[in-house]
Order: C-alpha cells, then sequence, then structure tokens
C-alpha cells in the first residue's frame, strides 16, 4: 500500500515525481480561480477522508482544496466527534473508514496512531503531522526552493535552527533522500530523533549537527526554522520558559541572517511566535518565502494524493 507516512517511505524517484507534477500543476492554474478543478480532473469520484486531532488551518484547507482541484470531495472530523474520542480502537476505525473513503489523511500527535492507521487500512494513509515528523510540510518547503531558485533541491545547502522537532525530523530525512546538505543547529538537549539520524547517514546524507547559530547558517542557501513550544503546550509553563531561554540564541533576525550566504531564502512551516523564533524583519522581509512556502502545501498535496493513489 503506497502510503506517505515519512519521506523515507517513498524513493528518492518517487519523490522527485511528486516535486514535477506540483509545479507542472501549479503552473497550469497559474490565472485560474481557486476553486476551478484541474482540466484532467484526475480523482473525480474519489473521497478523501481527514481525521484531525490536532488544531490546524494549512494542513486542512490545503488538503481539502488539493482534493477538490484534482475533482475529489472529502469528509472532515475530528477524532472528538468521531467513536475514537470514546475509545474505539484505530485499528477498527482504519476498517471501517477503508469501506467509505479512498485515501485516509491523519493529523495526530502520536505518531505510534499513524502506523496504527496504515497497518489496519486498506486504502492509502497520509501523514498531516505528527509529533515525529511532517513530511508534507518538508515537500512544499522543498517545492517553494525549487520554485524560488530554478534549480533542483540536490546540491543546495540548508540550515534549520531552533527546536530539533517534527520538522527537523523530515528535513534530515529529505536531505539524504534528495541529496542537499543540512545544518542543524540546536541547543544542546534539544536535538532531533537519533533514530532519524542514524537512518538519514546510513543513507549517505550529508547533516552536521551543530550547537552554535552563526555555524548552522554559514554557507546556507535557505534557513529554516519553526515554533520552539509545540502546539497545545503552554508558553507559561517553567519548561516551556526553560526552553525558550535555552532557544533565544537560535532566533533568527537580521544579523543572523546574514551571515548565511547572499539570497539566502527564510522558510517557517507557521503558525510563527513572531518575536521568538524569528523576528518581524525577517518573516515579512525580502528573503522570506513564508507565503509561497504556505500555498504550495496545496499543491505538493495535490501531487502526493496522486502518487498515494496510482495516478502519477
Amino acid at each position: 500500500m503506497p502510503h506517505f507516512l515519512d519521506l523515507a517511505t517513498a524513493t528518492p524517484d518517487g519523490l522527485r515525481s511528486i516535486l514535477a507534477d506540483a509545479h507542472r500543476r501549479k503552473a497550469a492554474r497559474a490565472v485560474w480561480p481557486k476553486g476551478r478543478v484541474d482540466t484532467d480532473a484526475p480523482l473525480a469520484g474519489h473521497v478523501l477522508g481527514m481525521i484531525f486531532e490536532k488544531p490546524s488551518t494549512r494542513t486542512r484547507f490545503s488538503f481539502d482544496m488539493a482534493a477538490r482541484q484534482l475533482g475529489a470531495t472529502t469528509i472532515v472530523s475530528s477524532a472528538g466527534d468521531m467513536q475514537l474520542g470514546r475509545g474505539e480502537t484505530i485499528a477498527d476505525t482504519a476498517r471501517v473508514l477503508s469501506r467509505m473513503v479512498d485515501v485516509l489523511m491523519l493529523r495526530t500527535n502520536s505518531h505510534e496512531k499513524l502506523e496504527q492507521l496504515a497497518e489496519h487500512a486498506t486504502v492509502p494513509v497520509i501523514n498531516g503531522l505528527t509529533d515525529l515528523t511532517h513530511p508534507c510540510q518538508v515537500m512544499a518547503d522543498i517545492m517553494t526552493y525549487e520554485e524560488r531558485s530554478g534549480r533542483p533541491v540536490s546540491g543546495s545547502t540548508w540550515a534549520y535552527l531552533g527546536d530539533g522537532n517534527n520538522m527537523t525530523n523530515s528535513l534530515i530525512e529529505a536531505s539524504s533522500l534528495l541529496k542537499f546538505d543540512l545544518k542543524v543547529g540546536v541547543p544542546r538537549g534539544l536535538e532531533p530523533d537519533a533514530g532519524v539520524m542514524a537512518m538519514a547517514c546510513a543513507r549517505g546524507g550529508c547533516i552536521d549537527l551543530v550547537h552554535n547559530p552563526a555555524a548552522a547558517v554559514d554557507g546556507a542557501d535557505v534557513v529554516v526554522t519553526d515554533t520552539w513550544i509545540s502546539m497545545g503546550v503552554s508558553m507559561g509553563d517553567a519548561a516551556s520558559k526553560d526552553k525558550i531561554a535555552q532557544c533565544l540564541p537560535f532566533r533568527v533576525d537580521d544579523a543572523l541572517l546574514a551571515k548565511a550566504n547572499p539570497g539566502a531564502m527564510f522558510l517557517h512551516c507557521l503558525p510563527a511566535h513572531r518575536g521568538d523564533e524569528v523576528t518581524d524583519s525577517v518573516m515579512d522581509g525580502p528573503h522570506s518565502a513564508v507565503w509561497d512556502e504556505a500555498e504550495n502545501r496545496l499543491h505538493v498535496q495535490k501531487s502526493i494524493l496522486l502518487w498515494c493513489l496510482g495516478k502519477l
């Protein structure tokens, strides 16, 4: 079953086919109304089921519009509105929903839940975000770089700054598969998942883990950051305050960004805590591609849907 659980569940050729299709489809509808269906309507008659255990703006709207532009329809539910919220197992939910939709997307706190859903589903399952990885977002990041730079991501140099979280893990996977260099700049004790790092290195990934923000951005073509405090966690509790203090030296401001390559691109998956991980002058400045990046969630997820359903 062609699930899209992590970037490593696809081959490098598969990821490249997704990116090529996303670039093509975006260009083909550049001046169209957003609700117009793509000319080929490749998913006419199909249904995408979406389950949300976490709040969402970009994931919800982008997947919904992706399905519509491909000619499909959607069913959206929060886990609390389903029997999942009353104790039904993930396995039983997977078996039932597989009889009713053609593909499932889950946005959840637990990567284990995603794996359970995929194990018992008889339709493709897509990772809309877990505590471990965020593959759709990183595919949108790569699409944005290629779109703006006019060249493939391979051979470029990226820097990630801040907390070693799900975004970091997916960037590590991407760098080892699509062959770009990645420097991960994080405070000590906030390193990314060791298992993800080990598998990426085994694939020949060029990943440099550093604890100095200036060293991380040196030579970077792209500078990426993310929120320091996970969604749903209070920023006012003692643990969060300690984490923010640890991460403050890794804030992306104009002075730090200036240490990257001239013309370096800034990316953030959003929502941003302006003034914490990034300053307003960077978010709204000439290096920022965050709005293109957010839009590209829609375009790349169309192609992920097609890949999962054997249409690429």
